[in-house]
């Protein structure tokens, strides 16, 4: 069995069907998808019915990211903050327009039943974004924390390439794990378009909600799947582009 991670979806249902027709996955495999199903492109129900139907065939696994979470609250409760629909929220609104009660109640649940991380038996973690405590996740006082700290990736793209895991100064919080892997922060912040490796963190997110396309990595070889950048799947949309 391998294990696939995807990042970051947006919305952007087209990238997801492409890359996942381009990439070797069996159904003996792991996927895991990394969060931020929703918030940037025009699919975001769609994304979440193909989801839906995907994990009845294939071994899923769907951690909880930032968008997630946001969305939730807008469905649920009717919640929609400024930042939020300035941010991808405005999308997803008019996604949801005309989307039937019975579809969005279906949605609801799958958004509630995410997960926040996830830890193998290789010592390997996923999750959306990072997280502070020294003594990893599990730990957190606020669950939030896991889906909106950018912190971990700021501090593996800070640390020198020469560093050993041995090194007294090498970050606890690093050193707890064999390899992270996040999505959360686009790597095209650092100008990059494939996932990256800083230390022992690898950032799955490659900018789909923007101007990137969406990749998909298998954790052992390292291999990486794209899709077209997505404004090209979506010529009529902005995404997340001002």
């Amino acid at each position: 069995m391998k294990t696939y991670v995807v990042g970051d979806i947006h919305g952007g249902l087209l990238g997801l069907e492409q890359v996942l027709a381009k990439a070797p996955i069996t159904p003996k495999d792991l996927v895991i998808f990394l969060g931020d199903y929703m918030d940037g492109w025009s699919d975001g129900p769609q994304t979440i019915d193909f989801l839906l139907a995907l994990k009845e065939r294939q071994n899923c696994l769907f951690l909880r990211g930032n968008h997630d979470e946001l969305c939730l609250n807008y469905l649920q409760n009717g919640i929609a903050p400024e930042l939020w629909v300035a941010h991808g929220g405005r999308a997803t609104q008019l996604a949801y327009q005309g989307i039937s009660k019975d579809t969005k109640e279906s949605h609801i649940a799958f958004l509630n039943a995410l997960i926040n991380f996830h830890h193998d038996a290789h010592n390997r973690l996923y999750l959306h974004a990072g997280f502070t405590h020294q003594e990893g996740p599990s730990k957190e006082f606020h669950d939030h924390t896991v889906y909106w700290d950018r912190t971990l990736w700021e501090l593996a793209c800070a640390l020198s390439p020469t560093l050993s895991k041995k090194d007294w100064n090498y970050p606890k919080r690093l050193a707890l794990f064999e390899e992270i892997f996040i999505g959360h922060t686009p790597v095209t912040r650092i100008n990059r378009t494939t996932p990256t490796r800083c230390a022992n963190v690898w950032n799955i997110d490659t900018g789909a909600a923007f101007k990137g396309p969406l990749s998909i990595t298998e954790v052992g070889s390292k291999e990486v799947w794209q899709s077209a950048p997505l404004p090209s799947l979506y010529p009529n949309e902005n995404g997340r582009n001002n």
